[in-house]
Protein backbone atom coordinates (compact mmCIF):
# COMPACT_ATOMS: atom_id res chain seq x y z
CA UNK A 1 0.00 0.00 0.00
CA UNK A 2 2.87 2.30 0.89
CA UNK A 3 3.86 2.28 -2.90
CA UNK A 4 0.28 2.76 -4.03
CA UNK A 5 0.22 6.02 -1.97
CA UNK A 6 3.92 6.99 -3.39
CA UNK A 7 2.46 6.82 -6.52
CA UNK A 8 -0.66 8.64 -5.92
CA UNK A 9 1.61 11.39 -4.28
CA UNK A 10 3.94 11.25 -7.35
CA UNK A 11 0.50 11.51 -9.89
CA UNK A 12 -0.97 14.55 -8.17
CA UNK A 13 2.77 16.61 -7.43
CA UNK A 14 3.52 15.98 -11.24
CA UNK A 15 0.09 16.99 -12.28
CA UNK A 16 0.76 20.11 -10.23
CA UNK A 17 3.63 20.83 -11.91
CA UNK A 18 2.31 20.30 -15.35
CA UNK A 19 -0.63 22.92 -14.91
CA UNK A 20 1.39 25.09 -13.33
CA UNK A 21 4.02 25.05 -15.93
CA UNK A 22 1.58 25.27 -18.70
CA UNK A 23 -0.11 28.51 -17.18
CA UNK A 24 3.55 30.14 -16.88
CA UNK A 25 3.82 29.43 -20.73
CA UNK A 26 0.62 30.90 -21.50
CA UNK A 27 -0.80 27.81 -23.04
CA UNK A 28 -4.52 26.64 -22.95
CA UNK A 29 -5.77 23.96 -21.29
CA UNK A 30 -6.98 22.91 -24.97
CA UNK A 31 -3.88 23.81 -26.20
CA UNK A 32 -1.79 21.51 -24.35
CA UNK A 33 -4.35 18.79 -25.04
CA UNK A 34 -4.27 19.35 -28.97
CA UNK A 35 -0.60 19.53 -28.88
CA UNK A 36 -0.54 16.17 -27.21
CA UNK A 37 -3.68 14.57 -29.48
CA UNK A 38 -5.30 13.82 -26.22
CA UNK A 39 -8.91 15.12 -25.50
CA UNK A 40 -8.94 17.98 -22.68
CA UNK A 41 -10.39 15.63 -20.60
CA UNK A 42 -7.93 13.09 -20.56
CA UNK A 43 -5.43 15.50 -20.30
CA UNK A 44 -7.35 17.42 -17.69
CA UNK A 45 -7.26 13.97 -15.53
CA UNK A 46 -3.71 13.98 -16.19
CA UNK A 47 -3.23 17.73 -14.28
CA UNK A 48 -5.34 16.56 -11.37
CA UNK A 49 -3.34 13.69 -10.90
CA UNK A 50 -6.24 11.17 -11.51
CA UNK A 51 -4.96 9.31 -14.14
CA UNK A 52 -1.20 7.40 -14.73
CA UNK A 53 1.65 8.85 -16.53
CA UNK A 54 3.09 7.14 -19.95
CA UNK A 55 6.53 8.04 -20.39
CA UNK A 56 5.44 8.96 -23.77
CA UNK A 57 2.94 11.61 -22.42
CA UNK A 58 5.36 13.15 -20.03
CA UNK A 59 8.24 13.45 -22.54
CA UNK A 60 6.04 14.86 -25.08
CA UNK A 61 4.65 17.48 -22.47
CA UNK A 62 8.05 18.15 -21.32
CA UNK A 63 8.64 18.65 -25.07
CA UNK A 64 5.53 21.28 -25.75
CA UNK A 65 6.80 23.07 -22.22
CA UNK A 66 10.46 23.30 -23.06
CA UNK A 67 11.29 21.71 -19.98
CA UNK A 68 13.37 18.30 -19.39
CA UNK A 69 11.49 15.19 -17.96
CA UNK A 70 13.22 15.36 -14.55
CA UNK A 71 11.55 18.84 -14.41
CA UNK A 72 8.10 18.06 -14.41
CA UNK A 73 8.97 14.37 -12.26
CA UNK A 74 10.59 16.07 -9.31
CA UNK A 75 9.80 20.18 -9.32
CA UNK A 76 13.61 20.84 -9.78
CA UNK A 77 15.95 21.21 -11.91
CA UNK A 78 18.94 19.11 -10.76
CA UNK A 79 22.21 20.03 -10.37
CA UNK A 80 23.91 20.49 -13.51
CA UNK A 81 26.88 19.02 -14.76
CA UNK A 82 28.53 18.02 -18.11
CA UNK A 83 29.20 14.25 -17.07
CA UNK A 84 26.71 12.59 -15.10
CA UNK A 85 27.68 9.67 -13.25
CA UNK A 86 25.18 7.16 -10.91
CA UNK A 87 26.22 5.02 -9.09
CA UNK A 88 25.14 1.09 -8.85
CA UNK A 89 21.34 1.13 -7.92
CA UNK A 90 20.87 4.85 -7.65
CA UNK A 91 19.45 6.93 -10.88
CA UNK A 92 16.59 8.85 -10.15
CA UNK A 93 13.06 7.33 -9.01
CA UNK A 94 10.09 7.33 -11.45
CA UNK A 95 7.46 5.21 -9.76
CA UNK A 96 4.93 5.58 -12.67
CA UNK A 97 3.06 2.89 -13.07
CA UNK A 98 3.06 -0.59 -10.63
CA UNK A 99 4.11 -3.25 -12.84
CA UNK A 100 7.25 -0.44 -14.18
CA UNK A 101 10.50 0.76 -12.46
CA UNK A 102 11.89 3.39 -13.83
CA UNK A 103 15.65 4.62 -12.89
CA UNK A 104 16.77 7.68 -14.77
CA UNK A 105 20.50 7.42 -15.71
CA UNK A 106 21.45 10.85 -16.76
CA UNK A 107 19.12 13.35 -14.14
CA UNK A 108 21.70 15.77 -13.91
CA UNK A 109 23.07 16.18 -17.36
CA UNK A 110 20.95 19.58 -18.87
CA UNK A 111 20.34 19.58 -23.00
CA UNK A 112 20.40 16.02 -23.20
CA UNK A 113 19.89 14.15 -26.46
CA UNK A 114 18.79 11.19 -24.95
CA UNK A 115 17.26 10.04 -21.89
CA UNK A 116 18.69 6.85 -20.78
CA UNK A 117 16.64 4.85 -18.03
CA UNK A 118 16.96 1.61 -16.27
CA UNK A 119 13.83 0.12 -16.26
CA UNK A 120 12.84 -3.09 -14.57
CA UNK A 121 8.95 -4.50 -15.49
CA UNK A 122 7.69 -7.20 -12.97
CA UNK A 123 5.75 -9.98 -14.19
CA UNK A 124 2.71 -8.97 -15.77
CA UNK A 125 -1.43 -9.75 -15.00
CA UNK A 126 -2.20 -11.25 -17.70
CA UNK A 127 -3.28 -8.10 -18.97
CA UNK A 128 -2.47 -6.52 -22.43
CA UNK A 129 -0.03 -4.02 -21.90
CA UNK A 130 -1.44 -0.35 -23.08
CA UNK A 131 0.38 1.02 -25.81
CA UNK A 132 2.24 4.38 -26.24
CA UNK A 133 4.14 6.09 -28.68
CA UNK A 134 6.71 9.40 -28.66
CA UNK A 135 8.16 11.36 -30.97
CA UNK A 136 12.13 10.24 -31.85
CA UNK A 137 13.07 7.22 -31.57
CA UNK A 138 14.59 4.00 -28.80
CA UNK A 139 17.05 1.22 -27.97
CA UNK A 140 16.57 -0.78 -25.65
CA UNK A 141 18.90 -3.50 -24.77
CA UNK A 142 18.09 -6.45 -22.31
CA UNK A 143 19.90 -7.14 -19.30
CA UNK A 144 17.93 -9.73 -17.81
CA UNK A 145 14.81 -11.86 -17.80
CA UNK A 146 12.86 -11.99 -20.52
CA UNK A 147 9.89 -9.80 -22.12
CA UNK A 148 7.81 -9.35 -25.41
CA UNK A 149 7.54 -6.58 -27.24
CA UNK A 150 4.97 -5.40 -28.53
CA UNK A 151 5.22 -2.87 -31.89
CA UNK A 152 2.45 -1.80 -33.78
CA UNK A 153 0.99 -5.32 -34.81
CA UNK A 154 4.16 -7.13 -34.04
CA UNK A 155 5.19 -8.82 -30.90
CA UNK A 156 9.19 -10.26 -30.37
CA UNK A 157 10.32 -12.14 -27.80
CA UNK A 158 13.42 -10.61 -26.04
CA UNK A 159 15.90 -12.35 -23.57
CA UNK A 160 19.26 -11.03 -22.37
CA UNK A 161 22.03 -10.01 -24.24
CA UNK A 162 19.01 -9.18 -27.08
CA UNK A 163 18.35 -5.72 -28.39
CA UNK A 164 15.31 -3.82 -30.21
CA UNK A 165 16.10 -0.02 -31.78
CA UNK A 166 12.58 1.36 -33.31
CA UNK A 167 10.58 4.30 -34.17
CA UNK A 168 8.78 4.91 -31.01
CA UNK A 169 6.28 7.05 -32.82
CA UNK A 170 5.02 3.46 -33.60
CA UNK A 171 2.70 2.42 -30.77
CA UNK A 172 4.79 -0.28 -28.42
CA UNK A 173 4.77 -1.62 -24.92
CA UNK A 174 6.65 -4.14 -23.76
CA UNK A 175 5.58 -6.73 -20.64
CA UNK A 176 7.77 -9.18 -18.60
CA UNK A 177 6.84 -13.01 -18.93
CA UNK A 178 8.41 -16.17 -17.58
CA UNK A 179 7.67 -15.41 -14.03
CA UNK A 180 10.51 -13.22 -13.57
CA UNK A 181 11.08 -9.64 -13.51
CA UNK A 182 12.93 -7.99 -17.27
CA UNK A 183 15.07 -5.44 -16.84
CA UNK A 184 16.90 -3.59 -19.66
CA UNK A 185 17.95 -0.44 -20.67
CA UNK A 186 16.67 1.96 -22.61
CA UNK A 187 17.73 4.96 -24.35
CA UNK A 188 14.85 7.47 -25.63
CA UNK A 189 16.63 9.50 -28.29
CA UNK A 190 15.04 13.07 -29.10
Amino acid sequence: MATEAKMTEQLTDIGRRLAALREIMGITAEGMAESLSLGLGDYLSHEAGDSDFSFSFLYNAAGVLGVDVVDLLSGESPKLTKCAVVRKGEGYDIARRKAYDYKHLAFTFRDKKAEPFLVTVEGGDGKAPTLHSHAGQEFNYMLSGSMEFLYGDAMHALGEGDSAYFDSGTPHAMRSVGGEPARFIAIVLK
